[in-house]
């Protein structure tokens, strides 16, 4: 016998191992990069930015508007449900934004926002006058005075 390795196999093996790094080593970094991640940051995002970072949705569906022009597709993550126009995420329902959570009160969310804040109806409103898009964020509030749902969105579709 003799004590030579079989460079096949060799090549093989490392062939295996450059795949297996290669390939793995972006979703080592995925939990790091969703955990610091602002939510204003997920508008805009276009589709393959959106999979990069998140992967396949849970599950997909459609929501219908007013319009056929209003029709969204919905994306759903742990993070958060990411409605799509044509190829970008307009809109984001998540479960936290600026230190407001589900489940927190509306003077919660008052204290946090300030003056800048608008109550209407059952719900607050508050602009972001920074980047790309004009955003709001939304909190609706369910009839014990909680939050119930957060949405940020462009106000220019």
């Amino acid at each position: 016998m003799s004590s030579r390795k079989n460079p096949h196999k060799t090549s093989f093996l490392i062939f295996a191992v450059f795949i297996v790094f290669f390939t793995a080593s972006p979703l080592w970094s995925q939990g790091e990069q969703r955990r610091d991640m602002d939510p204003v940051s997920f508008i805009g995002l276009d589709l393959t930015e959106l999979i990069r970072l998140f992967g396949i949705p849970r599950s997909v569906y459609a929501v219908r508007g007013l319009e056929i022009w209003q029709d969204d597709v919905v994306f759903v993550y742990d993070q958060g449900d990411f409605y799509i126009l044509k190829d970008r995420v307009w809109q984001v329902g998540i479960r936290e934004a600026l230190g407001v959570k589900i489940g927190d009160s509306r003077a919660v969310v008052l204290l946090v926002l300030g003056t800048r804040a608008l109550y209407r109806g059952n719900s607050i409103f508050y602009s972001f006058d920074e980047g790309s898009w004009p955003l709001m964020i939304r909190f609706d509030f369910d009839n014990d005075h909680k939050v119930k749902v957060i949405f940020i969105y462009r106000t220019d579709i």
